[in-house]
């Protein structure tokens, strides 16, 4: 069974979005990256990117598929994890640590109201 932390807010793509002073972390979900299975190339934005709310941002490519990665809510790219760009295995064995992805500054922090709780998001995995 997949992880699902109780501190963290979901989109229904399968993001996760974790609230870090001013900015906000963003990565893909344990249930996402055991879908997926070994991961094994990821493409992320540029620091001082725009993105749109629900607009794709980059992609992760693995041994099965190639999925894209949706924006939560819309900010500027502030920083992205290098590690996760040479080591992307990273994602599927610390989804929620080092396995990160970007962080951003959100236009309006109010967007994270419309995100998924992990109940929500429970409920959203098991097909409820």
């Amino acid at each position: 069974m997949s992880e699902i932390k109780d501190d963290l807010k979901y989109s229904s793509e399968h993001e996760w979005v974790k609230v870090d002073g001013d900015s906000v972390v963003i990565g893909i979900t344990d249930h996402a990256q055991d879908s997926l299975g070994e991961i094994v190339f990821v493409e992320l934005p540029k620091v001082g990117d725009a993105l749109e709310r629900s607009a794709i941002f980059g992609a992760v490519e693995s041994t099965k598929s190639v999925s894209d990665l949706y924006s939560p809510i819309a900010g500027e790219v502030t920083e992205i994890n290098p590690l996760v760009e040479s080591e992307p295995e990273l994602i599927n064995s610390s989804p929620y640590d080092n396995g990160w992805m970007i962080k951003i500054r959100p236009v309006n922090m109010d967007d994270l109201d419309a995100l998924l709780d992990s109940k929500g998001y429970k409920d959203l995995v098991d097909g409820k």
